[in-house]
């Protein structure tokens, strides 16, 4: 049996790797190439959100579009009835978003707590680095699930990120960029506002 995310080879044809069906199309990117894999990572402030969202989509959006629907249903014919057919599409958007978010909450780790060695560069920092060019930036090492939430958050799956994973103050790093090797220099490493 094959693993999530794993070709499985077709009895009587071990030329021909098949998807291992709809479990794993969710791992597979189209041109039947694994996906990088995501960290399940987060902050405590990240997970709230996350939950909040949730509980907003739940227990306030869905009743209300559902009994728009009603609403629109009750009107006559549906073929012909756009906020029925809104309504309807609005609320399988909040169904997928609703399972995305269930599934992902229930495989994310909670970081609540700063690491052992608050001196290098882990999951929650707040970061200080210097470009090759002299430009001091401030990045927080986040979940992917958190980088859209404030400007300066990055994932650490992105290649910044993991560079700059268990490095301290004053190392430097280089990061194969398209548009070419790049330098960053790391100012500072804290850990504020962590538990």
């Amino acid at each position: 049996m094959p693993r999530r995310g794993i070709s499985a080879i077709v009895p009587g044809n071990s030329a021909s790797p098949q998807r291992a069906g709809p479990a794993c199309q969710d791992t597979m990117q189209d041109d039947n190439k694994p996906r990088p894999r995501i960290s399940n990572y987060i902050t405590v402030e990240g997970e709230k959100r996350l939950r909040e969202e949730l509980d907003l989509l739940w227990r306030f959006e869905r009743p209300k579009v559902t009994q728009q629907v009603s609403d629109a249903a009750a009107m006559g014919d549906r073929s012909e009835n756009a906020e029925y057919i809104y309504g309807k599409k609005r609320l399988r958007e909040i169904d997928r978003r609703v399972r995305h978010l269930r599934k992902r909450l229930e495989a994310l780790t909670v970081v609540d707590k700063p690491p052992s060695d608050p001196t290098r560069i882990y999951f929650g920092a707040w970061i200080t680095v210097e470009d090759e060019d002299g430009a001091v930036h401030d990045y927080r090492l986040v979940g992917p699930d958190e980088i859209a939430e404030k400007p300066g958050y990055i994932s650490v799956d992105a290649p910044l990120g993991r560079a700059l994973l268990g490095k301290a103050a004053d190392s430097e790093v280089e990061i194969l960029t398209p548009g070419g090797l790049r330098e960053w220099y790391v100012l500072r490493v804290s850990y504020k506002g962590a538990r």
